[in-house]
C-alpha cells in the first residue's frame, strides 16, 4: 500500500524526488568536505 501510494501517486512521487535529492546532495557534500579535509592536512 504505501510502497503503490509512493511510486504512483504525484505526492509520492514529489517526496520521492525530494529523498533522492537530498541523498545525492548529501553524498555531493561529505564527498566535497573530505576532499577539502585531504587538501589541507597535506599542506602542514
Amino acid at each position: 500500500m504505501a510502497w503503490e501510494l509512493l511510486f504512483t501517486s504525484d505526492i509520492g512521487l514529489m517526496s520521492l524526488v525530494v529523498i533522492v535529492g537530498v541523498v545525492v546532495i548529501g553524498a555531493v557534500m561529505g564527498k566535497m568536505y573530505s576532499n577539502k579535509m585531504d587538501e589541507e592536512s597535506g599542506q602542514r
